[in-house]
């Protein structure tokens, strides 16, 4: 077991608020929601407890469980998360279609979205790959062919669900972590280059995704329609001001603010807790990433360190894209925002991640 000599502490507090903050944001933003859809104001905050607690256990499990296990086992991880993606995408019977995309396979009254854990799964893959690599790591054909070709399988299937944000973001993942283990700098801008045209075509051939585009540019111009999420988060962040209105007190949620409680949770923590409370959140996030960089570099393995630097990139990246996003600094993606947003499988998967950098950080302090 972990004692509290070997415990990164700084991490184990940030998490903990991390998930108390979600916790608070969840109830906050679902009651009325709740109440009048499912006569119940505790329907949505009853679920995201009871993934609050799973995630708790798996953390601690994660966090006793020598992570070299995830090593020796990485086909095994990798190709079980692919095939969890492809019955989603290839068995209509098993997906559950949710706002025009099927992300969601049933399990009795819960949902489990397979493409969370796949994140990781590619994440423990990468590490071990690049690790093992490393004396080729700058040659062609093991340096860039096997990891993309894994990742794209992953990424692909993604973008059958459709989840174009998800699918971006684990291709940022995937170059940032060849980038740190020395993939040679050429063949990373090429892989960039390349990818452009098809990004372009991904966007501009899909209706709903130009027109987030264009919203992007000017959500004003049409305010009422396509814009009109993007307006009321910068109306829930103009009402905040500094100091907020109070918890719980918001009026963007009154079922102004589509996706409050998920993609947009931010607006209301900015309406409710004001720039007070959005600054706390991101100083908790900066405490995630000085802290994984922390472990990466204790780490006694490549490895380690590879796996410390992808589990908190997966946690960080995703946060500052989802606040970049309800800022307008960015076209609208779908990501949700670690910890804080509702969504079951992506708080689980957050936490056993952090449980894994534990553990990373408990091996470099006993060796």
């Amino acid at each position: 077991m972990l004692k509290v000599r070997e415990i990164d502490k700084s991490l184990i507090l940030a998490m903990m608020a991390l998930v108390a903050i979600g916790f608070t944001m969840v109830y906050s933003t679902t009651y009325i929601m709740a109440m009048k859809r499912y006569g119940s104001e505790y329907f949505f905050v009853k679920k995201h407890l009871i993934f609050s607690v799973l995630g708790s256990l798996l953390f601690f499990v994660a966090a006793n469980i020598e992570y070299h296990l995830y090593r020796r086992r990485a086909y095994l991880i990798f190709f079980a998360s692919l095939i969890s993606l492809i019955f989603l995408t290839f068995i209509p019977s098993l997906g559950n279609e949710m706002g025009g995309a099927k992300r969601w396979i049933r399990l009795g009254p819960l949902t489990f979205q397979p493409s969370e854990p796949a994140k990781l799964a590619l994440i423990i893959y990468l590490s071990y790959y690049l690790a093992a690599k490393k004396d080729k790591i700058k040659t062609f054909s093991l340096g860039i062919v096997p990891p993309m070709i894994m990742s794209g399988l992953i990424i692909l299937f993604i973008l059958k669900e459709p989840d174009f944000g998800t699918a971006l973001s684990l291709g940022a993942i995937t170059i940032i972590m060849m980038f740190i283990a020395g993939v040679r700098l050429r063949y990373l801008f090429s892989i960039l280059l390349l990818s452009m045209p098809f990004i372009y075509l991904m966007v501009t051939k899909v209706d709903y995704r130009m027109k987030r585009v264009l919203v992007f540019l000017d959500p004003w111009r049409d305010s009422g329609g396509a814009g009109f999420q993007l307006v009321q988060s910068f109306i829930a962040f103009g009402a905040g001001g500094i100091w907020g209105v109070g918890l719980g007190e918001g009026k963007q949620k009154l079922f102004y603010l589509p996706e409050a409680h998920t993609d947009f949770i931010l607006s209301v923590v900015g309406e409710e807790l004001g720039l007070i409370g959005v600054s706390a959140l991101i100083m908790l996030y900066l405490i995630v990433l000085i802290s994984g960089i922390r472990i990466s570099l204790k780490a006694k393995d490549l490895f380690g360190k590879y796996l410390a630097v992808g589990i908190t990139l997966l946690i960080v990246l995703h946060a500052a894209v989802n606040m970049a996003v309800v800022l307008a600094l960015l076209p609208t993606k779908g990501l949700t925002l670690p910890f804080i947003s509702y969504g079951g499988t992506s708080l689980v998967v957050n936490m056993i991640g952090m449980g894994i950098l534990l553990n990373i950080y408990k091996t470099g302090v006993r060796e």
